[in-house]
């Protein structure tokens, strides 16, 4: 299908797009990627009558570290963290995801912001940034904010945005050297949405869990953090009991939706697959 008729306004400024936002109000929306927005117009689910594209504002883009965390910016595109030897090295579960959303041609395009900030819950970045820990940096017409990834997600596309703000940036701490990281993702086909995914971080010391936090993406209307699973594992060698634990744990909190993917039922069940093989990687890589 087409889009319905929208003007198209390209900023070069953070500032001129919060301006063009609150002024134009609910009839505008801000464009990273498009990949979510654009196949949402052209089905007529999104009928903005503007579309303020944000990729001609430079202060959006780049990765930089600022002491114990990097800063990256939300229009900075998914094959730019692919190609960053600083994020492969500190932040190696975000180049691990990044390869796993869609094909070359979607991560070229598609944007850091706009996968964390339109609240889909098929989106992967989400649940990763709650797991690691993520800021973001939110900017409106009232000035600059931050906000935790953790309470960032309120419903289905849905989220803690007030009119006007645009997402500018991520924040993230840097792990501690030698942690244990996965990201498992069970889709249909290449390019799919995750039936099921989950995101794991944890650190060990002599042999047993020190730290660990795990999130779940496409297993409710918002990314979860599985904050009981989590702290099953503290203090374990990740023996079975305690896997199995970690895994009943972030199953009782699932609400995966029925849909061509599978049933609620199917889809709760893999995303358990999905908890233990991160676990399982995760500590492997700790080791």
């Amino acid at each position: 299908m087409i889009p319905g008729a929208f003007e198209y306004h390209r900023p070069t400024s953070v500032a001129d797009a919060v301006k063009l936002l609150s002024s134009l109000g609910d009839e505008a929306r801000p464009l990273a990627g498009g990949h979510s927005l654009i196949p949402m117009m052209k089905l007529r689910f999104a009928t903005p009558e503007h579309l303020v594209d944000l990729s001609a504002i430079d202060g959006l883009k780049g990765i930089c570290r600022d002491g114990d965390a990097f800063i990256i910016g939300a229009m900075t595109s998914q094959s730019d963290i692919l190609n960053s030897a600083e994020i492969a090295s500190h932040l190696p579960i975000l180049h691990e995801t990044a390869k796993l959303i869609a094909d070359p041609q979607v991560r070229y395009m598609g944007t850091l912001g706009g996968n964390v900030a339109n609240g889909d819950p098929g989106n992967d970045m989400p649940a990763v940034m709650m797991a690691l820990g993520a800021t973001y940096r939110l900017e409106g017409p009232d000035g600059q904010r931050d906000a935790a990834a953790t309470e960032f997600y309120q419903g289905a596309y849905f989220t803690a945005l007030e009119p006007g703000e645009i997402l500018s940036a991520v924040s993230i701490p840097i792990p501690e050297t030698g942690h244990g990281y996965a990201y498992e993702k069970l889709k249909r086909k290449v390019g799919d949405y995750a039936t099921a995914a989950a995101a794991v971080m944890l650190t060990m010391k002599d042999g047993k869990v020190a730290t660990c936090s795990i999130a779940l993406t496409n297993l409710s209307e918002t990314p979860l953090l599985a904050e009981e699973a989590a702290a099953a594992l503290i203090g374990t060698s990740l023996d079975e009991a305690s896997l199995k634990a970690a895994v009943e744990a972030a199953r009782a909190i699932m609400q995966p939706a029925s849909d061509a993917r599978g049933t609620p039922e199917y889809r709760t069940h893999v995303g358990g697959i999905m908890v233990m093989r991160a676990i399982q990687r995760a500590g492997q890589r700790a080791a």
